[in-house]
């Protein structure tokens, strides 16, 4: 059982940055598989990005390629989403969430979800 807390979130004009982080309760958070998500009102919840259970493999959607930085710090249960050179349509809810197993960019395939955190970039 994992249980994830997004913080970070907020309002940032366009070309700004914002880092998000994802704490994680349990022991064997560094078994998980990780991932960000975001949910822009009316629209499905999209990959944003994902992280092995090392850090040392990363996966980016094409849309933010270059831009997001994933990362993790097993030892503070941590998981990190660095957003630079942000543009309006980077505004949603972005989600943090966990599985077991290999990589996955679907949001039916993670186990574990926080509740969400709020990024708005203004134009």
């Amino acid at each position: 059982q994992v249980q994830l807390v997004e913080s970070g979130g907020g309002l940032v004009q366009a070309g700004g940055s914002l880092r998000l982080s994802c704490a994680a309760s349990g022991r064997t958070f560094s078994s998980y598989f990780m991932g960000w998500f975001r949910q822009a009102p009316g629209k499905e919840r999209r990959f944003v990005a994902a992280v092995t259970w090392s850090g040392a493999g990363t996966y980016y959607a094409n849309s933010v390629k270059g831009r997001f930085t994933i990362s993790r710090d097993n030892a503070k249960n941590t998981v990190y989403l660095q957003m630079n050179s942000l543009k309006f349509e980077d505004s949603a809810v972005y989600y943090c969430a966990a599985k077991t197993g290999g990589f996955g960019d679907y949001a039916a395939q993670y186990n574990y979800w926080g509740q969400g955190t709020q990024v708005t970039v203004s134009s």
